[in-house]
């Protein structure tokens, strides 16, 4: 009878002691399955978080497009029109004696003088020179 109750205490034993780690392996089993859902649901979060900053930084890039641009002045290009370019071929500057001998001073050739001005080489080269009164 002791052979007995000893035998069912082992036994008793030894069944607590796998009902302990068939638990212990549950736990750690349903540990793991959380681990993985949680970061399912994390990587999840993730691409939706990137999907709206992409849409959202579409959208803000779209609106960028949309804004007037910024001159080099700092001021602002409002009508979004392009600029009218004149055609100036006909345009004839004044021509100003003491505006070409400072130019020439400046380092401007007689040949570019003349051509701006729209006045012969000689005129030029004797308006620099200081020879006589030019009157043009």
């Amino acid at each position: 009878m002791d052979d007995d109750r000893a035998r069912n205490r082992e036994e008793e034993r030894g069944r607590r002691s796998a009902e302990r780690a068939e638990a212990a392996q549950a736990r750690s089993d349903r540990r793991a399955a959380e681990r993985d859902e949680a970061a399912r649901l994390r990587e999840q979060a993730r691409d939706a978080r990137r999907a709206e900053d992409e849409q959202r930084r579409a959208a803000l890039a779209e609106a960028r497009e949309d804004r007037p641009k910024r001159r080099a002045s700092g001021s602002l290009a409002r009508t979004g029109e392009a600029k009218v370019v004149r055609d100036t071929r006909n345009y004839r500057t004044n021509v100003d004696i003491s505006r070409m001998r400072q130019l020439a001073m400046r380092g401007a050739t007689v040949e570019g003088l003349a051509k701006v001005f729209g006045v012969s080489i000689e005129t030029v080269e004797k308006a620099i020179e200081g020879v006589g009164v030019m009157k043009l």
